[in-house]
């Protein structure tokens, strides 16, 4: 079985980020792939020392007249039996099977969020991240037996050693939350802001970058919280971080999976996190993580000090995560799940 992958995707992100753990866990387990992206050098560097084959195209925007010739010649090279396209880009720039000398294949499309289905048309096949997802496109028309849903992974980690807090001019003694994302509105950072201001004491890690940075340090200015709040700028290596903390905070008004979500359960770091899509299928209220409603900085405020504070619960909110990610968000499960999907479909 040969499958070719198609993203192009951001230098960062979530969905870029498992794009890359994933073809790395199906290279350990085997699978035959080639992989077509937008140019990334960090990106590039990790697949190929891996040993995977890397091509890279534009794609670009509507006058992007050369990307899909040269998906087109890569699909004639390599001959997969599945290509699969990830988000509305790369899928939108995929050639039909079958024409214009090309072999036949199985296009499967992964829209990783709530998008119109029209940009998946022409795929044969999707495969999502949640159960809701596979309902939002079945109200678009999708078959639902031509849908799969198939969660994120995160593989195991050692345990690492906490980042400086006197690195970031954090107090060794005060109750620190870290919240990591792309710096955008959907992500809900000035919720967490306002969150902040209501939690006296309280410190408060952001890592990550986006175009809300600016807006979002004005904001803890005006609110009389930046001396209390690190930018930390976007952070590859996220291990010494959770193990830092003493609650990790998600604040999505928009969260189509949650990959943060297991990243803490992995980690075994208590979470708090906003009820959006993901997070607030994955957590159990109470058992794996505490939920509040979406854009309540109030509520957030009162839960983050609990999660802190209240005896005991970060440690079962801590065990709770963990159990939630050895039963179903390991690389082994996971990946087993997308190699049965894909042998299904190529056979």
């Amino acid at each position: 079985m040969r499958v070719l992958q198609a993203m192009a995707g951001a230098p960062v992100g979530g969905a870029e980020t498992f794009f890359t753990r994933l073809t790395l866990a199906l290279h350990r387990a085997g699978l035959d792939q080639h992989l077509l992206i937008r140019p990334d050098d960090a990106r590039e560097e990790t697949l190929r020392a891996a040993g995977l084959g890397v091509s890279t195209a534009r794609f670009g925007g509507r006058l992007d007249i050369a990307t899909t010739p040269r998906f087109r010649r890569e699909i004639a090279a390599f001959r997969p039996d599945i290509v699969m396209t990830w988000m509305n880009r790369a899928t939108a720039f995929c050639p039909p099977a079958g024409r214009r000398g090309l072999p036949r294949f199985v296009h499967l499309g992964t829209p990783r969020g709530y998008y119109d289905a029209k940009y998946y048309a022409a795929c044969d096949h999707l495969v999502v991240t949640t159960d809701d997802l596979v309902s939002f496109y079945v109200a678009g028309g999708w078959p639902e037996d031509r849908i799969d849903s198939i969660p994120n992974f995160v593989p195991e980690t050692p345990p690492a050693e906490p980042a400086s807090r006197v690195a970031f001019d954090t107090p060794a003694d005060a109750p620190l939350m870290l919240a990591l994302g792309r710096l955008h509105v959907n992500k809900g950072f000035d919720t967490l802001l306002d969150a902040v201001a209501a939690l006296p004491g309280h410190f408060l890690w952001i890592g990550g970058a986006g175009p809300e940075e600016a807006a979002l340090k004005r904001q803890a200015e005006l609110l009389r919280v930046d001396d209390r709040v690190r930018f930390l700028g976007w952070q590859p290596d996220t291990a010494p971080l959770f193990a830092a903390a003493d609650v990790f905070v998600c604040s999505s008004r928009h969260e189509p999976f949650g990959n943060i979500v297991v990243e803490a359960w992995a980690h075994r770091t208590p979470i708090v996190a906003t009820a959006s899509q993901g997070p607030g299928a994955l957590i159990v209220d109470g058992r794996s993580g505490l939920l509040v409603p979406v854009d309540d900085a109030d509520a957030l405020a009162v839960a983050i000090r609990r999660a802190a504070g209240e005896p005991g619960l970060a440690e079962r909110l801590s065990a709770g995560g963990r159990a939630a990610w050895q039963a179903g968000y390991t690389e082994e499960i996971v990946t087993g799940r997308y190699l049965a999907l894909l042998e299904r479909l190529a056979g």
